[in-house]
C-alpha cells in the first residue's frame, strides 16, 4: 500500500495536536474528569511521538551534526521561558520539584548529543554506555523527561525498521506512564498510553520532506511564540498559578 504522508503533513498533526493540548491545560488546568477534556489530551499524545521521530530523522539527514546540536539548545534555552511562563512555572529550575521544570526541548537537544556520541567511531564502548545515564540525569526535569532521549536514540538506531521502532515508541511511551501514575497524576499518567496512536500515522509516512522547505524554521518560531500566546492566556483566564503538574 502507498504511503501517503510527507514529513510537512506529519509534522503539520504533531503542531496541531500539541495547540490542542496546551489549550486545555489553559481552559481546564489540572486533570479533569471529564470525556471532552480527557478526549482533547488524547489528542495531543499525538506530539511527542512525532517528534521523537523527525529527531531520529533529523539525526540521519542532517550534513553537520555540531549545528545540529547548537540550534536544538539554542531553541531549548528560548523554549525554557517560554514553556515555563505558559504553565506557570517558576523559571529557575528544580525549584517547585524535579518533573515538568523545562520544555521538551531540552531532552530533544540530547538526544541528538547521546546519537552523536553513539555514531562517533572514536569513542569506546564503555564511554557510550556511561553517556546514557548521565545524560538521562541531565534532561530527566524536562517534559517528557528522558523518555524524549532514549526513545529517538533507538528510532534512529532501528532506522529502517518501522516494526521496531513501533516497539520503540510503546515501550518508552510505557514506561512513561508508569512513573507519571505511581508519581504525577494517575488519570493523566494513564492517558500517556495513548501515544501509540501516532503509529499508524508515522506508518504511513513516506520517507519524503514535503514541497514546502520552511517547515523547520516555522517550528522552530511557532513553538515559543505558541507557549507564550498560552502564558498570556493563562493569566488572562486563570490567574498567575501554574496549571500543569510538576
Amino acid at each position: 500500500m502507498k504511503k501517503r504522508l510527507n514529513g510537512n503533513q506529519i509534522k503539520l498533526i504533531a503542531i496541531l495536536a500539541m495547540t490542542v493540548d496546551h489549550l486545555t491545560w489553559v481552559f481546564f488546568p489540572g486533570t479533569q474528569a471529564v470525556w471532552y477534556v480527557m478526549l482533547l489530551h488524547i489528542i495531543g499524545r499525538l506530539t511527542a511521538p512525532i517528534m521523537w521521530f523527525f529527531i531520529a530523522e533529523g539525526c540521519h539527514y542532517t550534513h553537520n551534526i555540531k549545528k545540529y546540536i547548537g540550534r536544538l539548545f539554542l531553541f531549548a534555552f528560548v523554549s525554557h521561558f517560554a514553556y515555563n511562563f505558559a504553565f506557570g512555572i517558576p523559571l529557575l529550575p528544580l525549584k517547585t520539584g524535579v518533573f515538568n521544570q523545562t520544555s521538551v526541548m531540552w531532552s530533544l537537544a540530547w538526544a541528538v548529543v547521546l546519537v552523536a556520541i553513539m555514531k562517533h567511531e572514536r569513542i569506546p564502548q564503555w564511554a557510550k554506555y556511561a553517556a546514557i545515564p548521565l545524560v538521562c540525569l541531565i534532561s530527566f526535569p524536562a517534559d517528557w523527561s528522558c523518555i524524549a532521549v532514549m526513545c529517538p536514540t533507538f528510532l534512529y538506531l532501528h532506522r529502517g525498521n518501522f516494526k521496531k521502532q513501533a516497539g520503540d515508541i510503546v515501550l518508552w511511551s510505557f514506561l512513561y506512564a508508569v512513573v507519571y501514575f505511581l508519581f504525577l497524576d494517575r488519570l493523566y499518567g494513564a492517558l500517556q498510553m495513548f501515544t501509540f496512536l501516532t503509529i499508524p500515522i508515522l506508518a504511513q509516512y513516506n520517507g519524503e520532506r514535503g514541497r514546502w522547505k520552511g517547515m523547520k524554521w516555522f517550528f522552530y518560531l511557532y513553538y515559543p511564540a505558541h507557549l507564550v500566546v498560552v502564558g498570556l492566556l493563562r493569566l488572562w483566564l486563570q490567574g498567575n498559578v501554574p496549571i500543569i503538574f510538576n
